[in-house]
């Protein structure tokens, strides 16, 4: 993938939380209408079409096969490239089953021109916090030792605390392990990661250090613990990464109206 001279766009979008029902709804909303709403939003936002649509994790609520069919079914109606994360709301093996043949699923390593896309796993079964293990630390680190040209790393959850402790509770377990291997890095440029429901920065490793950007859902947001750029920190949304040729990123908030829904006579699931 490359769009030639041009910067690299890369659209993340996180936590959709689909159902195994397509209209079913979850804190009130159907979330497969809110995501397909949010990806029509941010593309008519965009002036190109993305290089690539990474959904960074807790794609599946109540992690279905039906729940998956729903997201394959809408990506690929999209047409975009497309790179996927399991979050603690995920069945991997279902997620591979439905979705392997259409997307690059974590952990994988996708080349963007110059740039290494590194996308994590850091589903545990049963456990709402994350863990990368020692077997996937390792691949990490003899991929950032493989290779010095500019790395995007994705994960799910946070490997820092945020500031929140009903989230810091539920973060990357192994997040310190995490660190001191980026840290050891001179190719990593950021980190991405969802997990939190709002727009959040920070630095791993404090300065210089290396960027933390969070992502806000297409579901629904949480109390914000940094103020929303765009001032909007209740409205679902997403980010816009662009890929510099030379090592430069730059970074663009998304945010949107969520879909109007119509009151159901069921209760919310």
């Amino acid at each position: 993938m490359d769009s030639g001279g041009n910067a690299l766009k890369v659209l993340q979008l996180s936590d959709p939380h689909l159902l195994r029902q397509g209209q079913g709804r979850y804190r009130g909303r159907t979330p497969l209408s809110q995501l397909r709403h949010g990806l029509e939003q941010a593309l008519a936002a965009l002036e190109d079409r993305p290089d690539l649509l990474l959904i960074s994790g807790d794609l599946c609520q109540d992690e279905s096969w039906g729940g998956y069919v729903q997201l394959r079914d809408l990506l690929a109606a999209s047409g975009l490239p497309l790179a996927l994360l399991p979050g603690n709301h995920d069945h991997p093996a279902l997620l591979q089953a439905a979705l392997g043949r259409q997307a690059v699923l974590a952990p994988s390593e996708l080349r963007l021109g110059p740039w290494r896309l590194l996308l994590l796993s850091s589903h545990r079964s049963g456990d709402c916090g994350g863990w990368l293990g020692a077997g996937q630390r390792s691949w990490l680190r003899q991929r950032l030792l493989h290779d010095c040209s500019p790395a995007l790393v994705v994960v799910h959850h946070p490997p820092l605390p945020i500031g929140d402790q009903s989230f810091d509770a539920i973060g990357l377990r192994d997040g310190a392990e995490l660190a001191g291997i980026l840290l050891e890095a001179s190719s990593v440029a950021l980190l991405l990661c969802g997990h939190v429901h709002q727009h959040w920065q920070g630095l791993l490793g404090g300065q210089p250090g290396i960027p933390v950007l969070a992502c806000p859902s297409t579901l629904c947001a949480f109390g914000a613990v940094q103020p929303c750029p765009l001032g909007r920190a209740e409205d679902p949304g997403g980010r816009l990464l662009e890929l510099h040729h030379d090592g430069r990123w730059s970074q663009r908030l998304l945010r949107w109206s969520p879909w109007p829904e119509i009151a159901a006579a069921d209760p919310a699931i």
